[in-house]
């Protein structure tokens, strides 16, 4: 399993630099946006962006502080601190979280005790009984709920309007203390007495606060929730490992002093603390968690093992190859860290709502007392409605709607082997309409096998395979395997070659005993002006029968001239599901085309088998981009699927790009999405739960942005109490919350 690279784990490029910070304090959507802006005002910082639903910020740019960065967060209102990326700190940081949610959850108990006979008090009252709770047990039992309980308001408030803005906890405060100070003064000039007069309001304001604090446990208790993926992944690392010393001796040390070339021996049972390549031993080794491989696999020696997977039955011995942050788990963590902390294209339009909706909240409470005063009602009724106002208009739900179910969604996939780069990809991705997959290696098995060797007179197949073999030794491309692979069985030496050169979507030529030898395909052959001979019907055979044809074509003597020297025609299965994958993919509606640079016969032999109706055979890299870009010239947003160096320049031309990650680093790299198996069923599934995710962000969205169109009228217009308000206003964050969390039960729709 190849390792993946940096950029395939969306890390900037190295002159910029990137920090996360843990942000607290962070209530709804105007605080995202005030972190953000006061982030972006220090020196060096290019950019910030901040997850309201994992309360982290990530901030980029060139020679920045970060102790600016955390200090003008916190003149802001907020405490930020740096985030450590070890097994350590994320234990810590659960810890506190854990910590954080007992004292909330007391916080709520105690609130709803004092609150309970304000609401019976209440209830007595609406049902006309003479008995009720004097004014001053009302006031005692208020108070620690407005002042205690609920100062969190009032400091979130205050360090809102210290730095110019408003945000929830600001409104918040200005409704409750309202309700408050008016029975406080009406308490005050004896209009309530003991059991009658005029009524106090105290009961709203308590309630409103006491829903409130629940709904924000209930909130933050779902939105850890949302991190489940990203914490399971974090608990794989390993803090130990078993080192094996010169003398054979072994010594368990922490993972911070295992070494590259460090020899590590993992005994059955036990979590796999390194990448390593296998010295000694056999086992299976479970990678459900890694790469969502269902059932273990076998490794023997030779066998490259991920660091956080779990040993089978046998006991082995690694050399190990990565540790610590350049590890595949390490990798993987960044990349859905990543994935969460970038925001989706969408959430625009949530943060210019935001920027502008605190004030505009107030000017409408400030409005609705203005009008009922006018009106003649009162101020006690003038207040109540403007406290409903300002209570039942919270941006949360707004600010959550996106990141929960963004976090949610990556992490479900990332569960699946589906590691999405960005916000971004998952949205593109969601919009695909055309899916473009190439041959070798992603729609079939990629270990193609040499089926035919046919020389040219005076060549025997042995001089053929030998040339080929030298020439290829160095080379990963499956065809140059099988070829070396065939060698190998047959006994036969590769010849020394020199001066190896690649030549992309064409072959590769090296020197060999003095001739110019080079191997690829027909359009090599045309280039070459080499006449194929008797050659060509063989050639001819072979590609209409589905097989793969290289040609040799040697070139020596002073005038180089080029002839043919023979050809070897491969074989390669179609992987097992691509079928099916290819019916659900066209069963959706989609377009499905295959890129490849193998001959005609060979695409259409794989084309028919899976059922594949646009085939574009015989193409080199550029042409593949060519054909990318035309689709969506015609209109589609398109997919492309590759796993190989020659489909990196198509898969950075897709609207989203896919990649195996059993191929090489370079397309990871390119790709938007990394598909930890080589299965075409993941890709139905990747752009299937793209869309989930992008269903539940317009679900989420489109229901706050009602609830606070519906809900600001009704409370201006006096059909909704303070305590209504306030429970509408719980309700709404934690149903946006839970509506994302029901991503978590997704599953493949192609097995």
């Amino acid at each position: 399993m190849d390792q993946m690279s940096d950029a395939a784990t969306g890390r900037k490029d190295a002159g910029d630099r990137v920090i996360d910070l843990a942000v607290e304090g962070m209530t709804c959507a105007s605080c995202v946006a005030r972190v953000e802006r006061a982030a972006r005002k220090v020196a060096g910082v290019s950019g910030a962006a901040v997850n309201l639903a994992s309360e982290r910020a990530r901030i980029s740019g060139a020679g920045f502080d970060a102790a600016a960065v955390i200090a003008a967060i916190g003149k802001a209102g907020y405490a930020a601190r740096e985030v450590a990326e070890s097994g350590a700190a994320e234990a810590a940081e659960a810890t506190r979280r854990a910590a954080d949610g007992r004292r909330e959850l007391r916080h709520v108990i105690i609130a709803a005790l004092l609150t309970a006979p304000l609401i019976g008090n209440m209830a007595l009252h609406m049902a006309g009984a003479p008995l009720g709770l004097p004014g001053w047990a009302e006031l005692a039992l208020a108070t620690p709920v407005q002042l205690w309980l609920g100062a969190r308001f009032y400091r979130a408030g205050w360090a809102a309007l210290r730095a110019g803005a408003g945000n929830m906890d600001l409104l918040v405060a200005l409704g409750t203390s309202a309700a408050y100070g008016l029975s406080l003064v009406l308490l005050a000039q004896g209009w309530a007495g003991g059991h009658g007069g005029a009524p106090l309001y105290f009961d709203s304001a308590a309630t409103v606060i006491t829903l409130i604090l629940f709904g924000k446990w209930l909130e933050a208790r779902a939105r850890r929730q949302t991190g489940a993926a990203l914490a399971a992944l974090a608990a794989l690392r390993p803090t130990t490992a078993r080192l094996r010393d010169a003398d054979g001796g072994e010594r368990e040390v922490p993972i911070g002093q295992v070494g590259r070339g460090d020899l590590v021996a993992v005994r059955p049972g036990e979590r796999i603390p390194v990448d390593g390549v296998i010295e000694a031993g056999e086992s299976s080794v479970d990678l459900s968690m890694l790469t969502g491989e269902s059932l273990p696999v076998a490794r023997g020696p030779g066998g490259l093992v991920p660091g956080g997977a779990i040993n089978g039955e046998g006991a082995l011995l690694l050399r190990t190859e990565a540790v610590g942050a350049e590890t595949m788990l390490a990798r993987i963590i960044r990349l859905v860290e990543t994935a969460q902390a970038e925001k989706a294209p969408i959430q625009r339009l949530v943060d210019r709502v935001a920027a502008v909706f605190v004030p505009v909240v107030v000017a409408v409470a400030a409005a609705t007392l203005a009008g009922w005063l006018l009106a003649g009602a009162g101020a006690p009724v003038a207040i109540l409605n403007a406290v409903s106002v300002l209570v039942i208009a919270c941006p949360c739900a707004l600010g959550l709607a996106t990141p929960t179910a963004v976090m949610a969604g990556t992490g479900v996939a990332a569960r699946h082997g589906i590691l999405v780069k960005d916000a971004e990809a998952l949205e593109a991705a969601a919009r695909v309409t055309a899916i473009a997959f190439d041959k070798t290696g992603t729609l079939t098995e990629g270990k193609p096998s040499v089926v035919a060797v046919a020389p040219t007179e005076g060549v025997s197949d042995a001089e053929l395979l030998a040339m080929m073999a030298g020439v290829q030794a160095g080379s990963e491309h499956p065809l140059a395997r099988a070829v070396c692979a065939r060698a190998a069985a047959d006994g036969i030496a590769a010849q020394p070659a020199e001066a190896v050169k690649a030549l992309p979507g064409r072959g590769v030529s090296g020197e060999v005993g003095g001739q110019r030898i080079t191997i690829g395909s027909s359009r090599l052959l045309e280039e070459s002006a080499a006449a194929a001979g008797a050659l060509g019907a063989t050639a001819h055979e072979l590609e209409a029968a589905g097989r793969s044809v290289s040609w040799v074509i040697g070139a020596d003597g002073a005038d180089r001239a080029a002839r043919v020297l023979g050809l070897v025609g491969f074989g390669d299965r179609v992987k097992p599901g691509a079928a099916a994958a290819v019916a659900a993919l066209r069963a959706q509606g989609r377009l499905v085309a295959l890129l490849t640079g193998d001959n005609a016969g060979a695409a259409a032999a794989v084309a028919r088998d899976l059922g594949i109706d646009k085939v574009f055979s015989g193409r080199l890299p550029a042409d593949k981009t060519e054909i990318v870009s035309a689709l969506r010239r015609d209109g589609h947003v398109v997919a492309m699927v590759g796993d190989g160096v020659n489909d990196a320049p198509s898969l950075a031309a897709a609207d989203i790009g896919m990649a195996m990650a059993t191929g090489t680093d370079i397309a990871m790299h390119t790709a938007g999405i990394t598909l930890m198996r080589g299965e075409p069923a993941l890709v139905v599934a990747a752009l299937d739960v793209a869309r989930a995710t992008m269903r539940k962000i317009r679900q989420g969205l489109f229901w706050a942005f009602v609830y606070n169109v519906v809900g600001i009228p009704l409370a201006a217009l006096g059909w909704l109490s303070p305590m209504v308000a306030g429970a509408a206003m719980a309700a709404s964050s934690v149903s946006v919350v839970t509506n994302a969390l029901l991503l978590r039960r997704w599953r493949p729709p192609v097995k």
